[in-house]
């Protein structure tokens, strides 16, 4: 179900929240969406175009990417919605270093004790997370591709080109990672040289990060597809990539980028290398 999440205080008792610096909303302010159980334990928060991941199990929650900078106030909100707490959160997994998916990593790390995992050749990234590889100049689509124009102004309104780089980073060694939800890595580069998708077999789910997406922010166009040009570092490898997450036959895909995929991943990759790169 897509449903607004309600601005609301953290629950009584819950000291951390309010030490971690909550404060009451603006009224004026966009209300995040948080959709529960997109898949079997697997929340997905969307903000300003930008999707992240809160998982589910026993022995406490994942955070599966981070946003924009202000998503730390979602994440709140959604933490209240779900009935759980700061305290809950083991580890923040980055499917890559992009600014639009670091925003609270190191405000949760720093402040929580939250270790943020992510792969060794997008280590740079979290440190300088606007100078990233492209395979085409952003300004050719601002100029051209219009129906972009009101996602860069989320962007822009919500500070995501300004997230706070992540001073440590547990580099991502093992095959399945010992964390809630018990994820596979998979590795997908092309989009960036170290991106990984997660893949949860118990869930028949992939959260594939921005190796594929169901809405690209740079040209606003709404389908599988993988990220333009724009923001893709090498899109031949990327496209090769698909193939990777075609082979976890999952029924569910939760890209970066706009609506959740249950039609099963072999059609969403089917379609994704049928539109190529642009």
């Amino acid at each position: 179900m897509y449903r607004p999440v309600p601005h609301r205080a953290p629950a009584d008792g819950d000291v951390e929240s309010l030490r971690r610096g909550w404060s009451p909303p603006n009224p004026n302010e966009e209300v995040a969406m948080l959709r529960t159980n997109v898949a079997d334990g697997i929340h997905c928060v969307e903000d300003s175009y930008v999707n992240w991941f809160i998982v589910e199990d026993d022995s406490g929650l994942t955070v599966v990417d981070a946003g924009l900078p202000t998503s730390w106030e979602s994440l709140l909100q959604a933490l209240s919605e779900l009935d759980r707490r700061l305290r809950d959160i083991k580890a923040l997994l980055l499917t890559h270093g992009h600014f639009d998916h670091l925003g609270f990593a190191e405000r949760l790390r720093s402040h929580v004790g939250v270790p943020v995992y992510i792969h060794d050749n997008d280590i740079p990234l979290t440190r300088h997370p606007r100078q990233y590889g492209r395979d085409r100049p952003l300004t050719w689509y601002l100029l051209t591709q219009f129906k972009a124009l009101p996602m860069v102004a989320e962007f822009a309104k919500n500070r995501a080109w300004w997230p706070r780089p992540v001073e440590q980073v547990h580099r991502i060694r093992e095959t399945t990672l010992s964390v809630p939800g018990a994820p596979r890595v998979l590795f997908t580069p092309g989009h960036t040289l170290g991106h990984c998708a997660f893949h949860f077999p118990e869930r028949d789910t992939v959260v594939a990060g921005d190796a594929v997406v169901t809405l690209d922010p740079y040209r606003g166009t709404r389908r599988p597809q993988i990220v333009s040009r724009a923001a893709t570092v090498d899109p031949e490898r990327a496209l090769r990539s698909l193939d990777v997450l075609a082979d976890t036959g999952a029924r569910t895909v939760l890209t970066g980028h706009g609506a959740a995929w249950t039609e099963g991943v072999e059609r969403l990759v089917e379609s994704a290398l049928q539109h190529g790169s642009s």
